[in-house]
């Protein structure tokens, strides 16, 4: 029998503490190419702070992350984890495509992909040159969803990726997932409201406070 192939993203134990109080955890997880697990959980229960302690924005209180079967580190993530948080990532001097055009000089492209495409597919044709911001704040967002787009990281983490759109946007944002996972790809996505897929249901993670 062939092996089950190995997690892109894994928890084990993880868990995070502020000021000696337990913030979330322990968490334990595995997360696979072709998958999309939706993190839940009340306010205060640590969503976020999951995300930040995944991307070693935060150091973890207990227990360890591994990327690809290897201990997570900034260099393992480099290129091979994009992570799309309430601070968008754009520089609001340059335009969309400036600011892509630099995601992409340090990260590489995805095959089949440039950067007018992969506006164009976030709709935001005829925005290219705009500065970022000039731009409402649904095309923000849309601008950030493009780097998801043009950059080849197998694993995307999303905290939040819904707010500030419509239901065009919130549509956009399920289908740019499931393009993902069907290009061996996987996510990890928090949301504090109520989302309807298309197709089949993610795995969900659920949070304590």
């Amino acid at each position: 029998m062939r092996p089950a192939a190995s997690p892109l993203l894994e928890a084990r134990a993880l868990s995070f503490f502020r000021q000696d109080e337990p913030v979330f955890g322990p968490v334990d997880f595995a997360l696979h190419g072709g998958e999309i697990a939706l993190v839940e959980g009340d306010n205060g229960s640590g969503k976020t702070t999951l995300m930040r302690v995944l991307t070693g924005m935060l150091r973890a209180g207990e227990g360890e992350v591994l990327l690809d079967g290897a201990t997570f580190s900034l260099d393992t993530m480099a290129g091979a984890v994009v992570f799309l948080g309430h601070q968008l990532g754009l520089k609001f001097d340059l335009s969309a495509r400036e600011n892509l055009a630099v995601s992409a000089g340090l990260y590489g492209m995805r095959d089949g992909i440039t950067i007018d495409t992969a506006l164009a597919d976030v709709g935001l044709a005829g925005f290219e040159d705009e500065p970022a911001g000039r731009l409402s704040a649904g095309q923000k967002k849309r601008a950030a969803l493009a780097r998801l787009l043009l950059l080849p990281a197998r694993v995307w983490l999303l905290d939040e990726p819904y707010a500030n759109l419509d239901r065009e946007g919130i549509a956009l944002v399920n289908r740019l997932l499931h393009e993902h996972a069907v290009r061996g790809g996987a996510a990890l996505v928090t949301s504090h409201g109520a989302v309807t897929f298309a197709g089949d249901e993610p795995r969900r993670i659920r949070l304590h406070a």
